[in-house]
């Protein structure tokens, strides 16, 4: 994922706008207006770093002078420094809480997913692991960035990226044929077809209508390997993509991969992450007139 570094940077300062508000008064009054500082961010664990590129672009806008010390998708231990920022004091301190904030979500994101994706691999199993569009408000970009980096599969980042029909959707226009038929003769060839079903009944209905994703929501794993021999026994599994979603975890989702479905989602990943405790640490004051 790529954002020009002016339009990356705009997005990142509206966080900074928010949270200085008028001003930030502890730091104007303590801090001499021309101090120049150096300082480190470090890691107080072990985890997948990102938002370095985020952290580089928001201190260039800020005259602040910013190395990478590792780079985006670097597993790195405690006390590792990642980045070293120099510049005036008071812009540094002011801007501290908006670059941890960033940085610490979406290094937490990339943990969560490629502690995820080894696990899935090391099993021996290609299922592919998924976010979902569970982000947090203002967010979508970096969320979805961090797991790229994370080694996981963004799935759709906006609305218009394919067709998802969900069950509200079924809910008001009827049948699973009909829809999937109307989308197929409607929409152009560029999008792909994914459809919410609930049974493997609707799973091959929804095959042999069409859809080229089938979404087997909140199906257990026994669900889902009956799902996968009734496709394959009516000849129609290799024509579609399988995706799991709907309470899938780091507890259970081995016992999603080994049913042979294409793809697993987890909302968690997103929706309850737990950042990576990283700190900024001053290391030297250069100048303090």
């Amino acid at each position: 994922m790529f954002l020009p570094k002016k339009v990356l940077a705009k997005k990142l300062l509206k966080y900074l706008e928010e949270d200085v508000g008028q001003g930030d008064i502890t730091t104007h009054i303590t801090i001499p207006e021309n101090t120049i500082v150096e300082a480190e961010v470090v890691t107080k664990e072990e985890g997948v770093v990102a938002g370095i590129e985020e952290i580089l672009a928001l201190s260039e806008t800020l005259n602040l002078q910013a190395a990478a010390l590792t780079s985006d998708g670097a597993y790195v231990k405690p006390k590792t420094p990642i980045i070293r920022l120099v510049g005036n004091a008071r812009t540094l301190l002011s801007a501290e809480r908006t670059m941890l904030n960033i940085l610490s979500r979406m290094s937490g994101i990339a943990t969560m997913t490629h502690n995820l994706v080894n696990k899935v691999e090391e099993a021996g199993f290609k299922t592919r692991v998924a976010s979902t569009r569970k982000t947090a408000p203002g967010l979508k970009y970096f969320d979805k960035k961090a797991v790229s980096i994370g080694d996981g599969d963004t799935h759709r980042l906006h609305l218009d990226d394919l067709v998802l029909i969900k069950d509200n959707h079924l809910k008001v226009v009827g049948g699973v044929t009909s829809v999937v038929e109307k989308v197929r003769r409607t929409v152009s060839f560029s999008k792909k077809i994914e459809i919410e079903v609930t049974s493997p009944k609707e799973a091959l209905e929804a095959a042999r209508a069409g859809a080229d994703i089938i979404l087997l929501d909140n199906l257990s794993p026994s669900e889902v390997r009956e799902t996968t021999s009734l496709l394959t026994k009516e000849g129609v599994r290799n024509k579609v993509l399988l995706e799991s979603s709907g309470r899938i975890t780091g507890k259970n989702i081995l016992e999603y991969a080994a049913t042979g479905v294409d793809i697993v989602s987890v909302g968690q990943i997103t929706h309850s992450t737990k950042a990576l405790d990283l700190s900024l640490e001053i290391v030297k004051v250069i100048n303090n007139d």
